[in-house]
């Protein structure tokens, strides 16, 4: 994959894009990661359908850090990154996919995307006020290390190990170098940005929407809790459920990139009309 780049108030942001014309997603990634999280979606037969564009967030991949670590690292700062690079290529009635902190991203976002076809979210349990992070999430001692400014080596090793399932030997190396090259600020400005209260009800919003939404869940998940997410009030819910892959955690994407390639083709095209 090759990075574009584009100008977002001060921010320079990378981006990829497949060469699909169908229908559009604008993806994006989580915590710590990049955009080359979506490479197998990005260079698969639904890239090749579909127009998918996947950012770097600031700090991360290869977008430039923060000019304003304290107000970009945050889910609002993200959250204005994400609609004004919509604006910008033309992606303001595309499907808007999170992972993980990008599905935080993507739902708070979405108050400010109304022509958005929908939203498919994965790694995230929408949080409510204050958040309840014990319930939505599984009690792992690498959560703490996406809020650590700097992480070791080995740190950056298993936080990314935690992204897949149990015993899942593929893991690409780009997954710790992403880690260690995010800016560390963004880490420790995000964990600061939630103790202030600076995110959104975001059970609310989802009980709220009235796009689809389409949530999937990776049935060996090491982080989030499905049942959790399974018991919140989502009237959009895409298919009625939460749609499980079997066999992927964290990064359903690229553990069972093919179902989850099958997912988002049939969600692009049923919000597509």
């Amino acid at each position: 994959m090759q990075p574009k780049t584009i100008q977002v108030g001060a921010q320079t942001v990378a981006y990829y894009e497949s060469s699909g014309k169908g229908p559009a997603a604008l993806l994006v990634h989580g915590n710590s990661s990049s955009a080359r999280a979506f490479q197998r979606q990005i260079e698969s037969s639904v890239g090749e359908e579909f127009r998918l564009v996947a950012i770097d967030l600031p700090g991360h991949g290869q977008s430039a850090p923060a000019s304003d670590p304290d107000a970009v690292y945050s889910a609002p700062g993200y959250t204005e990154i994400v609609v004004q690079t919509a604006e910008k290529l033309g992606l303001q009635s595309a499907v808007f996919v999170g992972w993980s902190l990008g599905g935080h991203i993507v739902i708070e976002a979405s108050d400010q995307l109304p022509k958005a076809a929908g939203f498919m979210v994965f790694g995230t349990p929408p949080l409510d006020l204050p958040p309840n992070i014990a319930e939505a999430f599984l009690p792992n001692p690498v959560m703490g290390l996406g809020f650590k400014p700097d992480l070791s080596e080995e740190e950056a090793e298993a936080y990314a190990s935690a992204f897949f399932a149990p015993g899942f030997d593929d893991i690409p190396s780009f997954f710790k170098e992403d880690v260690l090259r995010t800016d560390g600020r963004a880490r420790g400005a995000l964990g600061v940005s939630i103790g202030q209260g600076r995110i959104k009800d975001e059970v609310e919003i989802v009980a709220n929407l009235t796009a689809p939404l389409a949530v999937l869940h990776g049935a060996h998940e090491q982080l989030v809790n499905g049942d959790y997410i399974r018991g919140l009030t989502m009237p959009t819910l895409w298919r009625g459920a939460v749609q499980v892959i079997p066999d992927a955690g964290h990064a359903p994407q690229w553990e069972q990139a093919e179902r989850f390639n099958a997912l988002l083709a049939a969600f692009l095209s049923d919000a597509a009309g």
